[in-house]
């Protein structure tokens, strides 16, 4: 039952890649299912994987095809070579394939996938801003290009099962200058062809696949085409570049796990990259969840700008604090926090070009998000190396992050609310107040205060003593840090007050 679940989802997501940009279904379906699916883990699992998604892709195509016909989006003029070579050599690259074997076929599926979803993320437009028009006829360098595409994406789509959509799409667009929807359409045509010359290639090689796995193949054929053509049409009716960031997210992601997944016996044998990844997946575990509530509370209710900031504020310091906590060693914390920020960081980038970007985020000023997060994930990595990596103490880490974060979403909401007298002390930023100064001075001493009552073992007249000495100190610098860079500056202030005054209690105890 469980595996006829990830069958359902690899032949969705398929047909979801197949009519956003022409991607074969196997791109997606043969990792999904030869890693989540036992009953494909044998010696010919990733062949059969092949071969069924093969079988899926020829009437996805089709339907996909069909839909951009209709939007007049298909130009086989400048296609038809790559037409021809790739249909003559499908069935050497099947042959290729069975001789290789389920692990070259398996680990280069997997890593495709990533690698496409990553172009996408950095490109997600590929057509050039000058192009030959509609159904403008080849030129020399553009047969000669043809001719050795095609016969190296024809061998590649017999081999890996990969319908040659994605390297079609690349070729289309980069080298012989196709608008992004025309290319998908064209590939999607030649691919409805090739689709079906590799699979009964496959299974005319291993004839198992249509005895022992036609419920699956069943199945997978009947819901990769409706998902194509769902897509399809959502596709003709938007931007190309929206399209593209869509597919790259979901094919990074999808990517990323997978390997993760095929390679965890490997990775766990490196302590190193266990505890990292370990980490990781428990901090994805918390901002994930944290991620969708948000989102559903944006959607559904009418929350004042202002006080949704606060909320993805809090979601983010929280985030570093949950990091830390499922940590092993200091090490974990700050090399999980540089990856996110590095995975997150160009997405970021890519996205902030949308229209609904900065409604979403409530950004102060262009770029702002993406260099908030950058920010304040590497500040997490130097607290996490120097409390705990450099002092032994990783309670200071947390205090000082979490004293910052709930004391400067307080200050936002107070001095939004009730603050009428400005600051005019030296340095100090104008537009502040003394009303949420005092709202951030009070909440970083309560949270600071009960952060070290639950994380150590010090009297209370002692937390609250170093809570208040570091509050008093990060109000100032909340108050003089402009530009957003208070994510770096008050943590950092108050980490160094904690750190000092607890080095100096130890070497002098107050009784």
């Amino acid at each position: 039952m469980i595996e006829c679940f990830w069958y359902i989802l690899a032949s969705a997501l398929a047909g979801v890649g197949t009519g956003l940009v022409g991607l074969s279904a196997a791109t997606v379906m043969v990792p999904i299912l030869i890693v989540l699916c036992p009953s494909f883990a044998g010696e010919t699992g990733a062949y059969q994987a092949t071969a069924i998604a093969l079988a899926s892709d020829i009437l996805g195509s089709a339907v996909t095809t069909a839909t951009y016909i209709r939007h007049k989006n298909i130009d086989l003029r400048r296609g038809w070579i790559m037409l021809m070579c790739i249909i003559g050599m499908c069935t050497v690259g099947s042959f290729a394939a069975w001789r290789a074997g389920n692990v070259v076929l398996g680990g280069f599926t997997l890593i495709l996938t990533f690698c496409i979803g990553i172009r996408f993320l950095v490109k997600p437009s590929t057509e050039r801003a000058e192009g030959p028009a509609k159904g403008a006829t080849l030129d020399w360098k553009g047969i000669a290009i043809s001719l050795f595409f095609g016969l190296t994406i024809g061998f590649g789509t017999g081999f890996v099962g990969s319908g040659g959509g994605m390297m079609m799409l690349v070729v289309f667009t980069a080298f012989l200058g196709m608008e992004l929807k025309s290319a998908v359409g064209t590939s999607t045509f030649i691919m409805t062809f090739t689709a079906l010359i590799a699979s009964v290639s496959h299974i005319l090689i291993h004839p198992a696949i249509l005895l022992d796995r036609w419920p699956v193949l069943l199945l997978c054929m009947t819901v990769a085409p409706a998902a194509s053509l769902a897509s399809a049409r959502f596709a003709n009716r938007v931007d190309s570049r929206t399209v593209g960031l869509v597919t790259g997210v979901v094919l990074t992601l999808l990517g990323a796990v997978l390997i993760l997944l095929h390679y965890w016996e490997y990775i766990k044998a490196v302590p190193l990259l266990h505890g990292v990844l370990a980490c990781t997946l428990e901090f994805l575990e918390y901002i994930i969840p944290a991620a969708v509530i948000l989102l559903c509370l944006h959607h559904f209710f009418k929350i004042p700008s202002h006080v949704f900031r606060k909320l993805l504020h809090l979601a983010a310091f929280t985030c570093l604090v949950e990091m830390m906590w499922a940590a092993e060693e200091w090490y974990q914390a700050s090399l999980t926090a540089l990856l996110f920020a590095t995975v997150v960081y160009p997405i970021l980038c890519a996205l902030e070009g949308q229209p609904w970007f900065g409604g979403l985020f409530v950004q102060k000023g262009p770029g702002e998000v993406k260099k908030s997060l950058l920010l304040l994930f590497v500040m997490d990595a130097v607290l996490a190396a120097v409390c705990w990596g450099g002092f032994s103490l990783p309670w200071a880490a947390a205090a000082s992050i979490l004293m910052w974060g709930a004391g400067d979403g307080t200050a936002a909401l107070a001095g939004h609310r009730f603050g009428k007298h400005h600051v005019t002390l030296p340095l100090a930023d104008p537009k502040k107040t003394w009303e949420g100064s005092a709202a951030m001075l009070a909440v970083s001493t309560a949270v600071g205060t009960v952060t070290m009552l639950i994380l150590t073992a010090m009297p209370w007249h002692h937390c609250l003593l170093l809570a208040l000495a570091a509050a008093i100190p990060g109000a100032y610098t909340e108050l003089i840090s402009k530009n957003g860079y208070d994510t770096v500056t008050v943590p950092v202030v108050n980490a160094a007050v904690l750190l000092a005054l607890h080095l100096m209690l130890e070497a002098a105890p107050i009784n």
